[in-house]
C-alpha cells in the first residue's frame, strides 16, 4: 500500500472503531474491541491491509490483540458501546508528577478558564507529555495549557495512559491547571488576556 491508502484506510478504520461503529451495529465490548473479521467485512478491507496501517500509522492508532481490534483512544461517547470504566481498566494509571499539556487555540481558553476542559463528545480529555509530543494534542495549536498532575488526584481525577502513550483523564478542572504557553504569534499578542482569564476565573 502506499502512503494515501494508508492514511485513507487509517482514518477509515479509525472512524469505524472511535465513532461509527454503534451505527454501524458492529460488535464491540465496552472497552472498545471489536473482532477484525467484522471489522473487515465493516470497513470492506483485507487483513493485508489492515495489518499494513497498524504498522505504518504514525501514530499508533490501532491496536491488535489476538483476534480483536479496537482505536487506541478518542471514542465517542454517544451511540458507542463503550463505557468509561471499561476504557479506564484497559489503561495503565499514571503515576507521574511532572507536567502533562493540552493544546487548544485563543477563542477557547476564556470558556476552559471558567469551566475546565471538558471532554466534549468524546469519552475523556486527551493530554500529551511533552509540548512537542506527536500523539495527545492537537496540531497548529495557539496556547499549550499546563496541567498538574498532582492537582488531578487531588481532585480525586484519574490520569490514565493509552497503548500509544496518549494521557487521559475525563475532565480538567480550571484548577488544574498550572500555567500557559504561547505558541502562534496570535497567542503571544494576546498572552496577557490570556494570563487574565485564568488569574480572574481562579481568584
Amino acid at each position: 500500500m502506499n502512503p494515501k491508502e494508508i492514511t485513507r484506510l487509517s482514518h477509515a478504520l479509525s472512524a469505524l472503531l472511535r465513532h461509527g461503529a454503534g451505527e454501524r451495529g458492529l460488535p464491540m465490548d465496552a472497552a472498545g474491541w471489536a473482532p477484525i473479521d467484522a471489522v473487515l467485512a465493516a470497513a470492506r478491507t483485507t487483513r493485508e491491509a489492515l495489518d499494513a496501517v497498524v504498522r505504518e500509522n504514525n501514530k499508533s492508532r490501532l491496536e491488535v490483540a489476538g483476534g480483536r481490534i479496537r482505536a487506541c483512544q478518542g471514542h465517542s461517547l454517544a451511540g458507542m458501546p463503550v463505557t468509561l470504566e471499561a476504557l479506564e481498566a484497559s489503561w495503565a494509571l499514571d503515576p507521574r508528577d511532572e507536567p502533562v499539556w493540552h493544546g487548544t487555540h485563543v477563542d477557547a481558553v476564556a470558556s476552559i478558564a471558567r469551566e475546565g476542559i471538558l471532554p466534549g463528545e468524546r469519552t475523556h480529555v486527551h493530554l500529551a507529555a511533552e509540548t512537542d509530543s506527536k500523539v495527545g494534542k492537537r496540531s497548529h495549536v495557539d496556547v499549550m495549557l499546563r496541567v498538574d498532575p498532582a492537582r488531578l488526584r487531588a481532585e480525586g481525577i484519574g490520569l490514565y495512559r493509552s497503548g500509544n502513550g496518549v494521557l487521559l483523564a475525563r475532565r480538567v478542572p480550571a484548577s488544574c491547571i498550572a500555567g500557559l504557553r504561547a505558541e502562534t504569534r496570535k497567542a503571544r499578542d494576546e498572552e496577557a488576556w490570556l494570563r487574565a482569564q485564568f488569574d480572574r476565573a481562579l481568584g
